[in-house]
């Protein structure tokens, strides 16, 4: 596979192979970009610039084709995304068709320019205007759905695209982009492959002037650092370790496997997952025994295979890094009530849902982004205590509350540090609902006008009439 630089196939001088984290087999090989192949598709995109911003009614017509052509090809780039990403078929399709989604929505978003103030003297307008070259970096997690709610807004408003997967994931992202190209000019949207020293030369490149990055927060902080001397606009959406906090009044077996999906979804690799659960003393043993129950009753295997619910975490140093955390665990006592080892006789990157107990707020398990398929449930008795326990980590991406009392849980939610807090649910997304994180969970957001906005210069027309 190549990547797409001005409409055509482009090649390297190096590749890298790209593997099945369920089978360990490769699939294919993917470019390794270099600077040469990044100027060049900087340059084309900044050509396409000044054509492709003129017309936006060329461009809603390009966006709904787009998603009219993802939708098309949606079955074979989700058997792509499951071979290289590892996630069950089911997921890989819901995904694409997410994607396609986020561009039909984002086509008819109305964005026009608002008058300030007008009399007799004067009229004041406010523009929002394309900033020029923006590029996206995207994680290994969710490339697709991730991407199109980049890449949506930013071609909307007349923006051209340089864009950078992972170096895991590659495969489905150049698929998607050229199949988008076929409803777009050559130049408007291109794709490199490569490493992350790829991604800091974007960030330090002069003609780019916005990054939109997903992924963790160290390379977050290491984007800004390089973005600074070119002054680039930045969306960061970071990593997150999600809180749940449980009330006494829950009906158990309605709530545990809502919690338990939203925790193991992806094999817990989605940055809003339930990461770790506080529920309270009088409830604390059922909801631990359900959550244990369901673990043991779920299928893991390869996301090809039928009746697959919970792929491999997607590559090595992501599983090492969750058994790591899961043995500082166990080194403190920890008991794992479900799970805790891989498949026998798999190859590739398993490992079971893993429910976790007897472990506090100091272990790694708890206090860090764990990203994998394990999650800690712990207990308390004070409501205010919980909420304090909540807020003590450097993240703040998602919570939830659940409680059969909605308003005592609202009021308890709206006290989260959290971009978002849901109420009796986890994990759902509006394209036109504003999503992003708190804290060091990133800056800006993304989705809806507020997320198109994070792609725009605004601009002050003042017109003396007399």
């Amino acid at each position: 596979m190549q990547m797409l630089i001005n409409g055509k196939s482009v090649g390297a001088k190096e590749t890298f192979d790209v593997l099945n984290p369920a089978t360990l087999e490769r699939i294919d090989s993917a470019p390794r970009a270099t600077t040469a192949e990044l100027d060049q598709a900087v340059e084309a995109a900044s050509a396409a610039f000044a054509g492709w911003r003129r017309d936006l009614d060329a461009r809603r017509k390009a966006l709904q084709q787009g998603a009219a052509l993802i939708r098309e090809h949606r079955d074979e780039i989700a058997r792509l995304l499951v071979q290289e990403q590892g996630k069950p078929l089911a997921e890989a399709t819901g995904e694409v068709v997410f994607a396609s989604i986020f561009f039909a929505f984002f086509a008819g978003l109305d964005y026009r320019e608002k008058t300030l103030k007008e009399d007799e003297a004067n009229v004041v307008k406010l523009l929002r205007k394309p900033l020029g070259v923006v590029a996206t970096i995207t994680p290994w997690n969710f490339p697709l759905a991730i991407l199109s709610w980049k890449l949506a807004p930013a071609l909307l408003v007349g923006n051209t695209v340089v864009s950078k997967p992972a170096s895991y994931t590659p495969l489905s992202t150049i698929r998607l982009i050229e199949v988008l190209n076929q409803a777009l000019p050559p130049g408007v949207l291109n794709v490199i492959s490569g490493p992350g020293a790829i991604g800091a030369e974007m960030a330090k490149h002069p003609t780019i002037r916005k990054i939109s990055f997903t992924g963790s927060v160290e390379v977050g902080r290491s984007i800004m650092r390089d973005a600074a001397d070119t002054i680039k606009r930045l969306t960061l959406e970071l990593g997150g370790n999600d809180p749940a906090i449980v009330l006494d009044d829950v009906d158990v077996d309605k709530v545990a496997p809502e919690i338990f999906n939203a925790a193991f979804m992806n094999a817990g690799q989605t940055c809003i997952a339930i990461k770790r659960v506080y529920a309270h003393e009088n409830v604390y043993p059922a909801l631990t025994s359900k959550l244990a129950e369901i673990a043991r009753s779920w299928k893991v295997g390869n996301g090809l295979e039928a009746g697959t619910q919970m792929g491999p975490v997607n590559n090595q140093p992501q599983l090492e890094l969750v058994r790591e955390l899961l043995e500082d665990g166990r080194g403190r006592g920890a008991r794992i009530e479900a799970g805790g080892e891989g498949l026998e006789g798999e190859r590739g990157y398993f490992l079971k849902p893993t429910i976790v107990t007897e472990v506090d707020d100091s272990a790694r398990i708890v206090a860090e982004e764990q990203f994998g398929p394990v999650l800690p449930i712990l207990t308390f008795r004070d409501v205010d205590d919980a909420v304090a326990r909540a807020n003590s980590t450097e993240f703040g991406l998602g919570a939830s509350v659940w409680s059969a009392d909605v308003a005592r849980a609202s009021a308890i939610a709206a006290e989260v540090d959290a971009g978002t807090t849901w109420v009796n649910q986890h994990l759902r997304l509006e394209p036109d609902v504003p999503f992003g994180g708190q804290k060091q969970s990133g800056i800006g957001r993304e989705m809806g006008i507020w997320g198109l906005e994070e792609f725009c210069d605004l601009q002050v027309l003042s017109v003396k009439q007399k």
